[in-house]
Parts: C-alpha cells; structure tokens; sequence
C-alpha cells in the first residue's frame, strides 16, 4: 500500500472527511486529495502532523509497519510499560505472555 493508500483507511477509520481533516491539518482539502492520490509527497513535517492528527505512527503511513495501533488507551498502556524499570518491565511481560499462551490455548481447544 502506498502513502495515499494508507493515509485514506486511516481517515476513514477515524470517519473523517478531506474536508476535516484538512482542517485539522491547516491545510486545503485539495492537498489532502492530492497526497491521498500519490500525486504529491508531504514534507516530513507534514506527514508527522498527518499521523498525530490520525492516531496513526508515521511508520505506518510510510508503509514500515502492517498495522496501527488503533486503540489509545492500549498505546498508552504499552508506553506506561515501557517507561518502567527492567525488573517491573519483565514480571508484567512475563504475566502478559502466560495470559497470552493461555488465551491462545483455550481458543485451539475450543
């Protein structure tokens, strides 16, 4: 998927229009369609406003990662983990992989 590609799921994921967005962005909607287009590439400050206003890394709108993390509250969740020290960061790793083999496990076996 291209820049475009995924800047237009990420808008619509968020119900947004070129028109809103483009606001947001203080921009015009006709640059907005043309980065959707691919016509235009946005400079690196823009392309990073894009994806705060989207909730979107600039990973994923660059196309460096499949997927985004939609959902904030476990963004915030993951970064409170990773601002903790090593010893607290690998006992809370370690229950979340358990709780994960275990989940996985009931779903095979169900």
């Amino acid at each position: 998927m291209s820049f475009g590609s995924r800047m237009i799921q990420a808008r619509k994921d968020k119900n947004l229009s070129q028109d809103a967005l483009a606001k947001a962005l203080e921009a015009t909607p006709t640059t907005v369609g043309r980065y959707e287009r691919d016509e235009v590439k946005p400079s690196i400050e823009m392309a990073a406003k894009i994806a705060a206003v989207l909730e979107v890394s600039l990973d994923y709108l660059i196309g460096n990662s499949q997927d985004y993390v939609k959902d904030q509250n476990m963004l915030k969740r993951i970064n409170d983990i990773l601002s903790l020290n090593d010893k607290d960061k690998d006992h809370i790793l370690f229950t979340i992989d358990a709780m994960l083999r275990d989940a996985k496990t009931r779903k095979a076996y169900s």
